[in-house]
């Protein structure tokens, strides 16, 4: 993931229902975007072994013997 831009986080605020102007979402960029640039070395190495969405049914699965 890259750092994350005013627009996109006027969007993401806007899809959550909770609508932020220019200088609010630059500063939300501001504050998160170091978060961003210290994880774009490792970004998509990192393995995922399940989906989250099946998390729920892998845990109640039962195992069959």
């Amino acid at each position: 993931m890259t750092r994350p831009t005013t627009k996109e986080i006027k969007a993401t605020a806007q899809v959550a229902g909770v609508p932020v102007d220019d200088e609010i979402a630059t500063r939300i960029s501001n504050s998160i975007g170091p978060a961003f640039e210290g994880f774009a070395a490792i970004a998509g190495t990192l393995p995922f072994d399940l989906e989250p969405a099946s998390y729920v049914l892998a845990q109640t699965e039962k195992v069959s013997k």
